[in-house]
């Protein structure tokens, strides 16, 4: 992640380095990014990237982190707009990324990062099961969540629920964007996964076979 030396910077020059390392990292591969036309790019000297990162990967990390922000403000708002209902929302989230429906142009950017790297497994940065990102998630829509359709509605229960739903849907975004045109399938497809995990995979014996 980025050095206190970075946070310090005047905002000006923050986003005017940022802007060069996401036109970088959405032009070529990870692998073929370059430190030298980041920083040329930005106006600084090469000296002053190790100031503000340890190494590419770092930068990489820290843009993929503020998109995953992002996602979570989204997220936020897809589940007060879908009163509650977790499902409905993975939906709805998954409609909202092929509509690119954005005020800033940050999902076409990690739309195209993730075009050039489909190598890399960007859902594992994505979806860091890091317990302080997805309990920030939790608090925010805790007081949203129909918590009576959950079988349990103590808090970690629900933790578990969501992450295991947020991979389904990143799953289904990942395949969506490395072949487009397959989108109506893929999303018939989370919509099936959804189901499954809702009314549970395992047939329970009834009594009369207990």
């Amino acid at each position: 992640m980025c050095k206190e030396t970075f946070l310090r910077l005047p905002e000006e020059k923050r986003n005017r380095f940022l802007e060069a390392a996401w036109e970088e990292f959405t032009r070529v591969k990870f692998a073929d990014a370059s430190i030298n036309q980041i920083v040329r790019r930005a106006g600084v000297p090469r000296g002053s990237f190790y100031q503000y990162f340890d190494d590419k990967e770092d930068l990489f990390t820290y843009l993929v982190s503020m998109s995953r922000e992002r996602f979570i403000q989204g997220f936020y708002a897809t589940v007060e707009k879908a009163h509650g209902d977790l499902f409905a929302a993975m939906l709805s989230c998954f409609d909202r990324f092929q509509r690119r429906e954005s005020e800033e142009p940050l999902v076409d950017r990690v739309i195209q990062l993730l075009h050039i790297n489909l190598g890399m497994d960007m859902r594992k940065m994505m979806l860091h099961p890091s317990m302080d990102t997805w309990d920030t998630l939790l608090e925010r829509i805790w007081s949203k969540l129909d918590l009576k359709k959950f079988a349990r509605q103590d808090l970690d229960y629900i933790r578990q629920a969501v992450l295991l739903l947020l991979l389904v849907l990143a799953a289904a975004i990942m395949d969506s964007f490395a072949c487009p045109e397959r989108a109506d399938e893929y999303r018939k497809r989370l919509q099936e996964q959804l189901e499954m995990v809702r009314c549970g995979i395992e047939r329970r014996p009834c009594a009369a076979e207990a």
